[in-house]
This record gives structure tokens, sequence and C-alpha cells, in this order.
């Protein structure tokens, strides 16, 4: 795997790197995907994150963890990156048993309202994250030891000199990668179509991946690209089972909004 910056460094005022926060901050860093507002918990949420993250957070570590030790069995390992307020990722995890899942969320009345939901739904086979994705994925995830991958709705970062803060960029899309087992999969939804088609670029242009629909002929995806439309684009795949529909997406929907899957498979 390549040894470069994992997102593009950039300079220290408008666009700069955040280090609030940063357990195990080496001096390499990479632009936050994320700012760390400081949004207003509930009493229950508060209650919640006290009660719960004792039982069921993964801290950050500088060193690999073994996740069929942390859930106790040696079941197929999704990770989420960006659970919001964790409604999507605590109806996944009630619906697949079978599966363990790992979430991650940086803002905290999320992971407080993810753990309330874990408490009231008795969810056994979902843990939380409350630390940068890039870390944990770097420095705590063995390779070779994730079956899927969801990064469901990121920041879209949709001002141009702010794209460089997106999640899905090259570099961490190969260090994601490297995590998959053969055969694992890699599950990217926007209603955004700049990111949609910067996902397909992306996640393209990873060889250790493929598309698990057909993929767009190089001039097409080219010519969408720079029209910055995805109309008639090949590539994308239809919206799995699994992933359901929030309320903000059925509304978008019912509005005429387009959402976007992109979902690749580890060779």
């Amino acid at each position: 795997m390549s040894k470069d910056i994992l997102i593009e460094s950039g300079a220290a005022h408008d666009d700069g790197v955040y280090t609030e926060g940063r357990e195990g901050y080496d001096g390499h860093g990479h632009i936050k995907s994320f700012v760390r507002r400081a949004g207003r918990m509930s009493d229950a949420q508060h209650r919640y994150f006290d009660e719960m993250m004792p039982k069921i957070g993964i801290a950050y570590q500088s060193a690999n963890i073994d996740l069929n030790a942390v859930f106790g069995r040696d079941n197929p390992k999704i990770l989420e990156i960006g659970c919001g307020m964790g409604e999507t990722t605590a109806r996944i995890a009630a619906a697949n048993p079978e599966n363990d899942y790992f979430g991650l969320e940086v803002h905290v009345p999320g992971v407080g309202a993810l753990c309330k939901l874990i408490a009231e739904k008795n969810l056994a086979n979902l843990r939380i994250g409350n630390h940068d994705a890039v870390e944990v994925v770097r420095d705590m995830l063995p390779e070779g030891s994730l079956s899927g991958i969801h990064v469901f709705f990121p920041d879209p970062w949709h001002k141009t000199r702010h794209k460089k803060r997106r999640l899905i960029q090259p570099p961490f899309v190969e260090l994601l990668a490297s995590r998959l087992k053969p055969g694992g999969y890699f599950h990217c939804a926007t209603d955004w179509e700049n990111y949609a088609l910067q996902m397909l670029d992306v996640l393209g242009r990873e060889a250790s991946l493929q598309n698990s629909v057909a993929n767009p002929a190089a001039t097409a995806l080219a010519a969408a690209l720079e029209a910055d439309s995805a109309a008639g684009l090949a590539g994308f795949a239809p919206r799995p089972e699994y992933r359901p529909l929030t309320k903000f997406e059925n509304r978008g929907l019912r509005l005429g909004h387009g959402v976007w899957d992109v979902i690749f498979t580890k060779r």
C-alpha cells in the first residue's frame, strides 16, 4: 500500500488540518472530513452515552484489535463510517443478527442517540467508536478483517475549495480496501450528484476493487465528470434491501432528488 498522506494536507487557515481530540497524532496528519460541532445533547442521550459506552464503546488505541474477541464470535464484521443519529445503523443491525457491526461517529449527540437505540432494541451485534475513522481504520483494524464497509451519505463538502475534505479519496479508499476480505463489499451512498461521480471514479481506480455492476466506459465517465452530470451513466448499483430508506431520503425522492449507490467488491 502507498505511504501517501491519507487525505491531502492543506494550509493551517480556512482549510487547515484539524488536530482537536486527536489521540495518537503523529505529525503526519490528514485533513478532517468532519468538523466537531458543539451539538446539544438531550438528557436521554447524555444518560445512555454514560451508561452504554463503557459496555459497547470501542475506544481508540494505536494498535490492532481483534473484532472476533470484541464480539465474542467469528461472524462477518461490517464497518459503518458516519452513523449520524444511528437510526439506519440500528435498523441494519437489528435486521441482520448474523452480522456484527462496528459504527463510527464523531459527534457525541449522535453516539448518545445510537446508544439509546442499542439499549432499547437490545442489539448485541453493534459496537460504537467515537473517533476519527481514518485513524481507527489505519491503527486498529487488521488487514482482511472486514466483510463489508458502509459509507452512507457522508458530508458532501459541496464547495469547490472544500472538496479535499471529502472522505472518499484515493489514499483512504486504498486503506479501506486493504481491510476487506476477498469478496467483501464496499458500499457508498450519496444524494449529491457530484460526489456520486467522485465515488464511482475513485473506487473504480482502486485496483483491488471491482464494481458489482457493469462499469461505465472510461470515455463516458470522463464525459460525465466533465459535465458534472450522472444522467444515463452506468456503474451505479440498485439500492440493496439491507440499506433502508430514511425519512430524509424518502422526502428527497418525493421531491425528485437523486440518490446514488456505489457498490464494489474486493477481488
